[in-house]
């Protein structure tokens, strides 16, 4: 079956887990088997291991993010005879893009990425929704395989004789422990993502207005806990929305408000912090969206643009 190999920097791993997750429907089926360098068994020559790899696997992702840009190893080792083998059609490369970054001037940008348009996974309202499109990529590259696969490159003497003398057993992948999160991990992690989300706000009003003659966006932050946001239009106000934190009818999470107000009693839409055994994430009530979108697992991006997008709405279905 083809071979899958995941080419990433470990400040990525959290987000590579989680796409190895997603493509555990993939090797139940026996339609691929995955291998990244966390499977390097004690004892083992780490380059060689992943040279051998690098040099075999018939399906190559490109975990992309500015920290996999940034490593030379990934860039200009793992990428680069990536590249090699893809033009020489010994390999299907697909660029997977975990963050924004600046990835389409690189040897990859002429290829299409995933998941749809390369829009950044951590920018998806839904994570689970940009994996999905990553595993559904995985299994259409698989298939074009056919069942053949390209000669893969003969491995080294040196790997030859490795593997000759001390043989690694097979073992899962899926090696990740239950995790548990702190009240006090879940508070900052709101914390964390009220900050975010002003800032977001804060620059995408600003610029709203540089790309759009006569609208001005105006960010005003009223204390820790609560933002304003505005749009005028001409001098007149087009949109008005209120961000905050806190509120014990709302179970303390952060709430979006439309209007300015200075009450904790009110909301059209509440993100609360949520964890599974992977990770802390957010999820909505759906209320904007009459709960067609309620209880998705959302990170930080995807939070402030599922927040960002119920503010603009109204403008968005206006002509001016």
């Amino acid at each position: 079956m083809p071979s899958v190999f995941f080419s990433y920097s470990h400040a990525d791993e959290k987000l590579r887990d989680q796409l190895e997750k997603q493509l555990s429907m993939l090797k139940r089926q026996g339609v691929i088997e995955t291998w990244h360098d966390r499977r390097i068994g004690a004892g083992q020559d780490i380059d060689q291991a992943i040279d051998d790899h690098i040099n075999t696997d018939n399906i190559i992702l490109l975990l992309v993010s500015p920290d996999f840009i940034a490593s030379d190893y990934c860039y200009d080792i793992e990428m680069q005879r990536a590249m090699e083998r893809h033009e020489r059609g010994e390999a299907i490369v697909i660029p997977v893009i975990l963050r924004a970054s600046d990835w389409h001037e690189a040897p990859f940008g002429k290829l299409k990425a995933v998941p749809l348009d390369g829009k950044p996974i951590t920018q998806w309202p839904d994570i689970d929704e940009a994996f999905l499109q990553v595993a559904k990529a995985v299994r259409e590259a698989a298939g074009r395989f056919g069942g053949e696969v390209a000669t893969p490159v003969r491995r080294s003497a040196v790997a030859e004789r490795f593997s000759a003398t001390t043989p690694v057993a097979p073992r899962s992948s899926n090696l990740r422990l239950a995790k548990s999160f702190t009240q006090k991990d879940k508070d900052q992690f709101r914390d964390e993502t009220f900050e975010y989300i002003a800032r977001f706000f804060e620059n995408s009003l600003s610029e709203l207005g540089d790309r759009n003659p006569g609208f001005e966006g105006v960010f005003r932050r009223v204390d820790a806990n609560r933002f304003f946001a505005t749009i005028y239009q001409n001098g007149k106000d087009a949109a008005r929305g209120t961000v905050y934190m806190g509120g014990d009818i709302w179970g303390g999470g952060i709430n979006y408000t439309q209007g300015h107000s200075t009450s904790s009693n009110s909301m059209n839409e509440s993100l609360n912090v949520e964890a599974d055994e992977l990770a802390l994430y957010l999820t909505n009530m759906g209320m904007m969206s009459f709960g067609g979108e309620r209880d998705q697992k959302l990170s930080q991006e995807g939070a402030a643009e599922l927040l960002w997008e119920a503010f603009i709405r109204p403008l968005q279905t206006t002509r001016y």
